[in-house]
């Protein structure tokens, strides 16, 4: 970064696009080793479960047009039965699969990047191969943070859809109750952008400092006050593209028979590049939007201090811990 630490706290909208943009440029070669490595893998699997759960659901659906018109108890509709089963279950095992290999990779390469850009700001030598050494032992930390959103959203999806029955039950379908479902829906569509970037800036602290799973959520959520606005703006354009990107491949991809293979494929590959694209971008910004964070709060971190912690000691990642690498505050 070629900011001084009390500068990034001025960092607006497009301020952190344009940081984004100056260190993806400065290192290149090694975001592109990352890219290649960890971050094209997880969008081509992303869009590759999308096709293909379409090629399973279009058999199940198939089958299950074929089922109205069968005799009930004839062998045709007990074959048809065993057919659904059979592909139910093979969609459950891919999706279970999916979001196995999906995790895992996010999780690399979330890792992958915060090193990379905590390097790059302690002016700390990398490379490739030192970066993917440390990779494997931070993402067990990132994975307790995940689970951790995970209970949070199951539990804020579970509260909402309770209240958005007992208000149906209460209420009724009448306008009164339109008012008030469209009231708690968009109450909930802001609660879950705020849990969304709390534990996206979680995952940086995941990865630079000693906490991690509910702990790094509450310190993430006291580093985002005051700079809440402009972190969700952030996570919300770039969730419009990657729902453009997903909308977009399902509609000239999965379903663009008309476009010929060749077209296909070509949007295909265009889709991949963008999703890849997107992604890293996304990962820099989060971590940008930490440090933002640390300067608005007048928390520097001690470049020094950073730089000893990042390093791979007796082949361990060591984090930042302890008051030898506590964020000294400063006043601009």
């Amino acid at each position: 970064m070629d900011r001084e630490p009390e500068e990034l706290q001025f960092l607006g909208f497009l301020g952190i696009y344009k940081e984004a943009y100056k260190i993806i440029n400065s290192c290149f070669k090694l975001f592109s080793q990352i890219t290649l490595a960890l971050i094209l893998p997880l969008s081509f699997i992303f869009l590759a479960q999308i096709q293909i759960s379409d090629l399973i659901f279009t058999k199940i659906n198939n089958n299950e047009d074929a089922l109205e018109y069968t005799q009930p108890g004839s062998p045709t509709q007990d074959k048809i039965l065993n057919k659904l089963s059979s592909e139910w279950l093979d969609f459950l095992l891919f999706k279970a699969a999916y979001l196995v290999f999906a995790l895992i990779f996010s999780l690399l390469s979330t890792s992958a990047i915060v090193y990379t850009i905590a390097c790059i700001y302690t002016a700390k030598e990398m490379n490739f191969k030192r970066v993917m050494s440390v990779v494997p032992k931070v993402w067990k930390r990132l994975m307790v943070t995940f689970l951790w959103n995970f209970i949070i959203l199951l539990g804020y999806n579970t509260l909402t859809l309770l209240l958005m029955v007992l208000s149906i039950l209460l209420i009724g379908p009448s306008p009164v109750g339109v008012i008030v479902l469209i009231i708690l829906f968009i109450l909930y569509m802001i609660g879950l952008v705020y849990i969304s970037v709390v534990w996206h800036l979680a995952s940086v602290v995941s990865v630079l400092e000693e906490v991690y799973g509910i702990s790094a959520m509450k310190k993430s959520r006291a580093l985002i006050k005051g700079k809440t606005w402009v972190a969700s703006a952030i996570f919300v354009s770039l969730n419009i593209v990657f729902v453009g990107i997903n909308v977009c491949f399902g509609k000239f991809v999965v379903h663009g028979w008309k476009l010929g293979m060749g077209a296909r494929a070509g949007f295909a590959i265009l889709f991949f590049v963008l999703l890849s694209m997107l992604i890293l971008l996304g990962l820099v910004v989060q971590t940008i939007v930490y440090f933002m964070c640390k300067s608005y709060h007048h928390e520097n971190i001690d470049k020094s201090c950073l730089a000893d912690h990042l390093e791979v000691y007796l082949g361990e990642y060591v984090p930042l811990k302890g008051r030898g690498v506590q964020l000294e505050e400063f006043y601009a």
